[in-house]
């Protein structure tokens, strides 16, 4: 497993100035040249390409010779810069090691100045997913976004999701900050509902993720879009379920919301249902989630 917190300890200033300097380049080469690199940092020569070959050997960047000799940021390049930005801020003190992994993202715990624990994920919308990824997210429909630019925008899109949920009073991660494909949020003492695991009151944990479907659907205007026990974290203690994943969700507008909202709300009742035995009636249950009764 990646240590990023040891990779980061061992950069210093003139490797971020390097790594800052390929990420503005990557707006205009799929690999960035030497002389780009060079011009932009004004670093010598020598100490240049002592630095290059640091970041290369981490995996910070990846290089190639064919035509040019250019470089260009990795995933793990680019958490090094989102990192850098949120220790800079005071947002981030410290980074533990992963905590979990998504198809899309990577999720690591961390400490905020005073000790808080945190999370920090990094968005990886990579070539694996691509295709599927410009099917079903709608920010992802202009051809020219590569992987980076669309985990940069996923970030920010759940950033502000979280944001306007969480200030609705809805049943998700607090948000505290977000620096190109990576956010932070307040860390949640949970399981993922996928595991089954023993729930004091399987009812009141439906109920708050309905109640956190409508919240999101009438006060907020948007649709989470892929919902299922695998965006479920509970807090055994309690019983409260925080729903997470939020980059693709789109506004209740959208021609498909309503049919992704339905699919959402019959992926989450048929778990409770196999799992739980509760039984909740669809209709019931979506009408409520839009705001037309006050129960389900």
């Amino acid at each position: 497993m990646v240590k990023i917190g040891e990779i980061y300890r061992r950069l210093i200033d003139r490797d971020f100035r390097i790594l800052n300097a390929i990420e503005k380049g990557m707006s205009r080469y799929e690999y960035v040249p030497l002389e780009f690199i060079e011009k932009y940092t004004r670093i010598p020569e020598t100490q240049l390409d002592i630095s290059l070959s640091k970041l290369h050997r981490l995996k910070l960047v990846k290089r190639q010779y064919i035509v040019y000799k250019g470089y260009r940021l990795t995933y793990l390049g680019l958490d090094m810069l989102a990192l850098r930005n949120f220790v800079n801020r005071n947002i981030v003190e410290a980074i533990g090691d992963r905590m979990a992994v998504g198809k899309e993202s990577e999720i690591y715990r961390a400490l905020a100045p005073g000790g808080t624990l945190v999370a920090v994920k990094f968005l990886r919308i990579g070539r694996p997913s691509f295709r599927s990824t410009r099917r079903v997210r709608v920010f992802a429909d202009n051809p020219r976004y590569d992987w980076y630019r669309q985990s940069r925008i996923a970030a920010e899109r759940e950033y502000r999701a979280l944001h306007e949920l969480y200030y609705a009073r809805a049943s998700v991660p607090g948000p505290l900050a977000y620096n190109r494909h990576a956010i932070v949020i307040k860390y949640v003492d949970g399981v993922e509902l996928y595991t089954r695991p023993s729930l004091n009151n399987p009812y009141y944990t439906l109920e708050v993720i309905l109640d956190t479907l409508r919240k999101a659907y009438v006060d907020v205007g948007i649709v989470h879009g892929d919902l299922s026990e695998y965006n479920v974290l509970v807090d055994l203690e309690t019983s409260k379920p925080y729903i997470i994943d939020w980059p693709q969700y789109i506004e209740k507008e959208h021609p498909s919301s309503m049919d992704l909202l339905c699919r959402d709300i019959e992926y989450i009742a048929r778990f409770f249902r196999k799992n739980y035995r509760v039984e909740v009636s669809l209709d019931r249950a979506l009408k409520y989630v839009i705001g037309e009764t006050e129960s389900f």
